[in-house]
């Protein structure tokens, strides 16, 4: 069942490739929180109350309910409905993706070691180069704040795929990060809304003390 919604979240890396809405983009971060709520709780074969209720408080309500409203306040704040800033066409990004799910497949083949968990550790680098290819590609500052996202998705998975155990210190770390980055990449994002028409990277060269 795991290996399931692992599969689902690839998927959702892939879609992403193929929208332009901005309603589309926080959707599939809200979806990907709640498939890594399902993959933790399966992953784990032993859960305590206090690891139980941080997987929900850091994937259910962070990852799939407070930052997808925070994100979605900010779209109806500076009118994003739709971004066209993609350097690369849309085939080109499906391909890089899916190179990425295949790079990370094969990466984790070639990594003997009986405390990784192969298909959790392959998924999370599908994710973190997803991510950093999707901030790479657009030009609208928006869209980085998804790809910084998606990255963080993809180091929870990476902390589930170093052993059995939960690593509570590790993903404390992790959702102080999010709670930092979003933060301040939010306030960094109205900002910008506020002086410019347009969130394009572009125009940060118009940006003086």
């Amino acid at each position: 069942m795991a290996f399931t919604l692992i599969i689902l979240l690839e998927l959702t890396l892939l879609y992403l490739a193929f929208t332009e809405r901005v309603k589309r983009f926080i959707f599939i971060l809200m979806v990907q929180g709640l498939l890594l709520f399902g993959i933790a709780y399966l992953h784990l074969k032993q859960v305590n109350t206090l690891e139980f209720t941080f997987i929900v408080t850091e994937t259910i309500l962070i990852k799939g309910l407070l930052v997808p409203i925070f994100l979605n306040r900010l779209r109806k704040k500076n009118n994003l409905e739709r971004l066209a800033h993609s350097k690369l066409p849309s085939f080109v990004s499906i391909l890089a993706i899916s190179a990425a799910i295949a790079f990370g497949f094969l990466l984790s083949e070639k990594i003997h070691d009986n405390d990784l968990q192969s298909k959790f550790f392959s998924a999370s680098i599908a994710a973190i180069i997803t991510g950093i290819y999707f901030v790479i590609i657009h030009r609208n500052i928006f869209t980085h704040v998804i790809g910084y996202l998606i990255i963080q998705n993809g180091v929870f998975l990476l902390s589930l795929a170093v052993g059995n155990e939960f690593p509570l210190i590790v993903n404390t770390a992790i959702l102080l990060d999010i709670f930092v980055g979003v933060l301040v990449l939010g306030i960094f994002v109205n900002r910008v809304g506020e002086r410019f028409e347009e969130m394009h990277i572009d125009e940060l060269a118009q940006l003086k003390d």
